[in-house]
């Protein structure tokens, strides 16, 4: 499992530079976000010895439970919030994470802005946006984003990076891509959190800065204990 997350972490690094230099894009602009969820420190640190730092969990409180004696272990890693965030969590998240990707809402915003405040942080914020406008799925809708940037921005002096989403399962992610591409050109944001393994190459396509990639390096998620 180990040597194979490693051949894995470097076939999907080979396949960001290529979909960059495919895009006309500098590779630099593409940050690898490696999904952790579900995985233990014992599939983490061969990861962290092939050099690789940025990583992506979805939970609060697994995260807590791994990432901590991991960081003192080695330097330099940084930490991305990628599963939705609930307001009587957001103390831990500033203290553990670098990056949260799914402000989608006024109370969580604002959540993040007390804490981030109290706690003398700043990370880099992201917009869920839930383009598909899926009633089950977390995220600001399209139309509300702006509302959403604007108190993000006046009211609580957040800098929010870009935008994020996760297309429907049953329809073309490319018409995702491009419609939060087009929305964050509009709303003046730089950075876009799309594209995940089944299809991070097209998100590098159509500008996306973040791609969220975990079964693709470590393989098949299954039940298991995190120690």
């Amino acid at each position: 499992m180990t040597n194979d997350a490693v051949a894995a972490l470097s076939s999907v690094r080979c396949r960001i530079a290529a979909a960059a230099e495919g895009a006309g894009r500098d590779l630099a602009s593409v940050h690898l976000v490696a999904v952790t969820k579900m995985f233990g420190p014992e599939h983490i640190l061969p990861v962290l010895a092939a050099g690789h730092r940025v990583f992506g969990e979805n939970r609060v409180q697994e995260a807590k439970a791994k990432w901590p004696a991991l960081r003192e272990r080695l330097p330099g890693i940084e930490l991305h919030l990628i599963g939705p965030l609930q307001s009587n969590k957001a103390r831990e998240a500033v203290a553990l994470f670098d990056a949260i990707h799914t402000i989608d809402r006024p109370k969580i915003a604002r959540a993040i802005a007390e804490e981030a405040a109290r706690q003398g942080r700043r990370l880099q914020l992201f917009i869920e946006v839930n383009t598909g406008e899926e009633p089950q799925k977390a995220g600001v809708m399209p139309k509300e984003a702006g509302a959403l940037l604007r108190l993000c921005r006046e009211e609580l002096a957040l800098d929010i990076a870009g935008l994020m989403c996760i297309p429907p399962v049953e329809e073309a992610a490319a018409v995702h891509f491009a419609f939060l591409a087009k929305l964050a050109a509009e709303l003046g944001l730089a950075h876009l959190s799309m594209g995940m393994s089944a299809d991070f190459e097209t998100a590098i396509s159509f500008g996306a800065t973040h791609v969220r990639i975990g079964s693709e390096i470590f393989g098949t998620r299954v039940a298991r204990r995190l120690g």
